[in-house]
């Protein structure tokens, strides 16, 4: 990208070429957060594909504590200050599977800028960038499809992989995979509740995961709680997994897997 416009809708009341270098230090967002950690698993393997990087208050307070501090004058430095923490945190706890960290895209007004504190906390830290996961919501309401696509295209380019989280839930649906494919979709929790007795769900995950398959696009099913969800979904062909049935999430830890309920 060279064009220095901003998106459709999007004032960047904190972002500036000098903040991408300065919003690593943590106190520049004016309120303390910390991370959890939770398991993406592998059926098939029965290992640890990756890890998600869940925002959490300084005494392990709820992602909504945090957010509810998040402004339209913090929001850039909030979300410059959550990937260098992630990538700081996973490395400190050894991680050596992908940390999948979340990212607000209403947030970036320069993909291209606000990437280098991303590179350089992942050089400083040892943190390999293809085993670092941008996953963004989609139910987070973005204005300007074609801009968000293009955020997510160099996010690739640069060698990182993309994920969007809740897909069936939000804004974009399938228009979002018709303007940019993914390397992964985590299918919204709604979608997986009881769906081993809903067959109006079971036919729209099934559905999916061969459009997936088609697209290239891996697909995550996450907020499993029972055996009963976990069958279903391995037998639709879903292999990788996210939910309390395997861990919960730790507070500044890695979470250890619950072995039985891989099988």
């Amino acid at each position: 990208m060279t064009n220095a416009t901003f998106p459709v809708g999007f004032q960047p009341l904190a972002g500036t070429p000098q903040d991408c270098q300065d919003c690593a230090r943590g106190e520049r967002v004016g309120f303390p957060f910390e991370f959890a950690f939770q398991p993406i698993v592998d059926v098939r393997t029965r290992q640890v594909f990756a890890h998600e990087a869940l925002v959490r208050g300084p005494g392990g307070e709820s992602a909504a504590s945090v957010l509810a501090q998040v402004t339209d004058a913090n929001r850039y430095r909030f979300d410059q200050a959550c990937r260098v923490k992630a990538i700081k945190g996973a490395a400190q706890l050894g991680i050596r599977e992908c940390v999948s960290i979340n990212f607000l895209p209403n947030a970036i007004y320069k993909p291209e800028l606000c990437i280098q504190t991303t590179l350089a906390a992942a050089r400083a830290h040892g943190f390999p960038i293809e085993r670092i996961i941008f996953e963004v919501t989609e139910g987070e309401r973005v204005e300007d499809g074609p801009w968000f696509a293009e955020i997510l295209r160099e996010y690739k380019r640069c060698g990182f992989k993309t994920a969007i989280d809740d897909f069936g839930a939000g804004y974009a649906g399938l228009k979002l995979l018709a303007d940019f494919q993914p390397d992964l979709i985590k299918i919204d929790m709604d979608l997986i509740r009881h769906i081993d007795t809903s067959a109006t769900k079971q036919a729209i995950v099934r559905n999916l995961v061969r459009l997936c398959e088609d697209m290239r696009i891996d697909v995550i099913a996450e907020g499993i709680e029972t055996p009963a969800e976990r069958d279903f979904l391995r037998d639709a062909g879903i292999h990788l997994m996210q939910g309390y049935l395997f861990a919960k999430p730790a507070f500044k830890a890695v979470s250890p897997l619950e072995p039985h309920t891989l099988s």
